[in-house]
């Protein structure tokens, strides 16, 4: 696909284990326990007869894992990133986890992916649904790129390289700096945050928030590498980024210390019943913004890569019923469409994803979700 990278099979792929004094801090850290970092509420990665729940639902997800057309996309030039926000924040979904979120005079790069696969092969791994609807050579230069963890659809080392060679700073948790370094990112542009620290970088504050997931890259899960959510503060707007994680009560924490938000980033989507404590799912998402106290919505992390046994299209109808029923403002926007949260009306939504859906007839009449699965709470650890 053009603007795309292709990462080829090779052991810096798979990143770097910390080492010396960024070691000696992952340490140090009150999350790191018996050898590795512990999530905020005790998680499972899966459920019990988590094989078997997966097998139901890849049976009952057969034809609909994928759009049966093309994914509509829009394609922003170089006047249109040029024209300052109105508003003085615009936000740009550009696919899966990725954004760009201009805020006060800043440029901000969430969790940039623009391989082909999230694999750390270009021969196998999950591939795209749609292009990258900026390509690469026209993306307005970042001032600061976030990730939120590890895993290969939210750190690709070929754009990260692609980044590196501009003068963006990189802001990350403990431990993903090794990964950077070993692709060429120098240390003095690394800021490495453990959970409830901040770093005042291009005028904005990073805050890293907790999130209940795990990271893991190669061919071991390594205990020395942490997973966030991201607040970023400026002088006129706040907003949140999930990264990926399950539900928990952390997010009313992070609303109260640090909220409310104009515009929340919340990971919706690649949820399954094998794995219900590490990716939310889109009702989980909903109450996870009204925790945060949000202001408006925008659902991330699907129709992109196929990576869990539901509807290409389910994630964005769940989410806009489940937004209804709590009186919550949504966005849904064309992957590459510029917004500005504070002109957008987030009480309609345009289903334009039924145009591509294998089988529009499960959505008739409204936007209307199957049955909402609870949410449900669990106790501080």
């Amino acid at each position: 696909m053009a603007g795309h990278f292709n990462t080829s099979l090779a052991p810096a792929a798979f990143g770097a284990r910390p080492a010396g004094e960024r070691l000696a801090r992952i340490r140090r850290s009150p999350h790191f326990r018996d050898g590795a970092f512990q999530n905020p509420v005790p998680t499972r990665r899966g459920s019990p007869g988590a094989v078997g729940k997966l097998l139901r639902a890849q049976k009952a997800a057969a034809g609909l894992r994928r759009p049966a057309g093309a994914i509509p996309l829009v394609t922003a030039s170089a006047l249109d990133f040029a024209r300052a926000p109105l508003t003085g924040l615009r936000a740009c979904w550009l696919g899966h986890a990725t954004a760009l979120v201009e805020m006060d005079g800043v440029r901000v790069l969430f969790d940039p992916v623009w391989s082909t696969r999230c694999s750390p092969s270009a021969a196998f791994g999950p591939a795209r649904m749609h292009a990258v609807p900026v390509r690469f050579a026209d993306l307005p230069d970042p001032d600061v790129v976030v990730v939120s963890h590890d895993h290969y659809d939210h750190l690709d080392m070929a754009t990260i390289r692609a980044l590196g060679r501009g003068d963006a700073a990189f802001v990350v948790p403990l431990g993903i700096g090794a990964h950077l370094e070993r692709w060429g990112i120098a240390a003095d542009r690394i800021t490495e945050l453990d959970w409830h620290e901040a770093g005042k970088v291009a005028g904005l504050t990073f805050t890293a928030t907790p999130a209940r997931h795990y990271c893991n890259r190669g061919a071991r899960v390594l205990g020395t590498v942490l997973w966030a959510s991201w607040v970023v503060a400026g002088p006129g707007h706040r907003v949140f980024h999930s990264g990926d994680s399950g539900y928990f009560p952390g997010f009313a924490q992070i609303g109260r210390e640090h909220g409310p938000f104009d515009l929340t980033m919340i990971q919706a989507g690649a949820y399954a019943e094998a794995w219900p404590e590490v990716h939310l799912h889109p009702e989980g998402a909903v109450q996870a913004h009204a925790d945060l106290g949000g202001g408006l919505m925008l659902p991330i992390h699907w129709g992109t890569f196929d990576l869990a046994p539901h509807a290409w299209e389910e994630p964005a109808e769940r989410s806009v019923a489940a937004a209804r029923a709590l009186g919550t403002d949504l966005v849904i926007p064309r992957p590459g469409a510029l917004f500005e949260p504070a002109l957008v009306d987030g009480a309609a939504v345009e289903p334009w994803w039924r145009d591509v859906a294998a089988e529009p007839s499960r959505w008739a009449g409204d936007v209307v979700a199957e049955p909402a699965a609870s949410v449900t709470a669990v106790p501080a650890a």
